[in-house]
């Protein structure tokens, strides 16, 4: 094969549609970059069979099924702060491709959900949809977890550290 012949090759397996994306890691003890494909499930449905139609609409942890049969928590999307319930729930109930991080801590599994998408044809989309959700009720912020009403009407009423009365010491 002549050199111009394997950057064409490169080229094109780098482009390809079904190509994936490398996970952003972040220094987490026993991370590990995945792509995954599996079924979007609502946890409570498959842990304890109280199942919704919907997934819960938004309002239960979601998670992955993969093929052979392990369950992956879906705790964490891209945004700081933020899971990746709103990024799964359009695909409740169908196959998805995820490309994230899994974290393998003795104690459990949890899957942080950086990108997905639908099948190998469609684009890789960003796992944001919790910011921009929050974004269109509440408006533009630099740190939305700093502006959230919700935060600070609980942090106005149980301290910063989630004891009333206990306060950070200056």
């Amino acid at each position: 094969m002549t050199g111009r012949a394997l950057v064409r090759l490169a080229l094109v397996l780098l482009l390809a549609p079904g190509a994936a994306f490398a996970a952003q890691t972040w220094g987490i003890p026993h991370e590990k970059p995945v792509v995954l494909r599996g079924e979007v499930v609502d946890l409570l449905c498959e842990v304890a069979g109280e199942c919704t139609p919907d997934c819960g609409g938004g309002r239960r942890q979601l998670g992955l099924v993969t093929t052979d049969g392990r369950l992956y928590p879906a705790v964490k999307g891209e945004v700081f702060f933020a899971g990746a319930t709103l990024d799964l729930l359009p695909y409740c109930g169908r196959e998805v491709m995820v490309d994230g991080l899994v974290i393998e801590n003795p104690a459990m599994t949890l899957l942080f959900v950086q990108k997905l998408r639908g099948s190998s044809r469609e684009k890789w989309k960003p796992a944001r949809a919790f910011i921009e959700d929050w974004r269109r009720r509440n408006g533009p912020a630099r740190e939305w977890w700093r502006a959230d009403p919700l935060v600070r009407e609980v942090i106005a009423r149980d301290g910063v550290f989630g004891i009333p009365g206990l306060e950070p010491e200056e």
